[in-house]
């Protein structure tokens, strides 16, 4: 699951008015330190993008909290703001410390979250919500200090303009793409899960959690079906959401065709065992002839159906693996397609 932690706009200085350059150059100041943390989140979002490199990925977290903290120590030492003037300067400083408590606390709670969200949907989803609420939370603090900025200027009678910078407009850009990507991921791990369960009782020859999975399946599979037809292209770009459409289809069959299949030939087997036991069970001379016809017509077909078994699971592994395969392999293009690269 990728997504940036922290969203950083920046807003570009139309200086104006000579008559007020102190004020303007404490603006300017601030924006500085501002701007070197936005390129440290760039390069944490960019890594996180483009990377598969944990390694990479935590050092560039390492270099924004550093940066955060960097520029935190030179806002701190502004004891006095602008003439005595602390307001803005303790807004941003505010947010500093937000962030980099949620970077360093909210991020490893996160992680810890992530390592266990593969385990099941609900799991998966408040992994999800949780990352998205520390984003939130991080926005909500970044309008307190954009207010702060725009009544600091107006009281000094400085313009500001409402362009934002490269580095704004990637990073506005990147989350974007992310949140777009974790629609489609939830309803692709939905039915991946689901199939995955559908598995494992397979594989334990449970035929009441065989049904409820298989039923569960087709229905996950039925309502992503009904929630990607209200889905829009991302920017004219349908390719994962085309690759979901056949995720589901596919899921959908497994239920659908595939399952009953399973079903029948477990069934089937569990008879064969059962004639097989009782014939045992008893003497030779007690043994009828129509139940040594019965068994070994039973050992002909049973036989015929292990190999069909045996053949059917195997093209479905492979589909299945296929189709894991596409969707991950759409969704890290279209990731690596629409995040701007650095």
């Amino acid at each position: 699951m990728k997504k940036c932690i922290l969203l950083f706009l920046m807003a570009t200085l139309n200086l104006v008015a000579q008559d007020f350059k102190t004020p303007v150059d404490y603006l300017s100041y601030l924006g500085k330190e501002q701007q070197a943390i936005a390129r440290s989140t760039w390069k944490y979002t960019s890594a996180v993008a483009h990377s598969t490199s944990a390694r990479r990925i935590e050092a560039t977290r390492k270099q924004l909290v550093k940066s955060i903290q960097v520029a935190s120590k030179k806002i701190e030492a502004l004891k006095n703001g602008y003439k005595g003037d602390v307001e803005f300067r303790d807004k941003v400083l505010n947010y500093l410390y937000f962030a980099e408590k949620n970077i360093n606390e909210e991020y490893s709670k996160i992680i810890d979250m992530q390592e266990v969200a593969q385990q099941s949907y609900d799991f998966m989803e408040a992994y999800i919500m949780t990352r998205d609420l520390v984003n939130k939370k991080l926005d909500d603090e970044m309008e307190k200090v954009k207010l702060a900025q725009s009544e600091f200027a107006q009281k000094y009678n400085i313009t500001l303009t409402d362009e934002e910078s490269e580095l704004g407009k990637k990073i506005k850009i990147s989350n974007e793409v992310f949140d777009y990507h974790s629609v489609l991921y939830l309803i692709f791990f939905k039915v991946n899960i689901t199939d995955f369960n559908l598995s494992k009782a397979i594989e334990s020859k449970d035929l009441v959690a065989i049904e409820q999975n298989a039923s569960s399946l087709g229905k996950y599979a039925d309502e992503g079906l009904e929630k990607i037809k209200t889905l829009s292209k991302y920017k004219n770009d349908a390719s994962l959401l085309d690759e979901t459409k056949k995720t589901l289809l596919y899921y959908k069959n497994v239920a659908e065709e595939y399952t009953p299949k399973v079903v029948a030939y477990l069934m089937f087997y569990d008879k064969f065992e059962n004639a097989k036991k009782t014939l045992e069970a008893k003497s030779e001379n007690d043994r009828t002839k129509e139940e040594v016809d019965n068994y070994n017509s039973m050992v002909k077909q049973v036989n015929k159906e292990i190999a069909n078994y045996n053949k059917l699971s195997s093209s479905n592994f492979q589909d299945r693996t296929n189709t894991i395969n596409a969707w991950n392999g759409a969704a890290d293009d279209f990731i690596a397609r629409h995040v701007p690269q650095d």
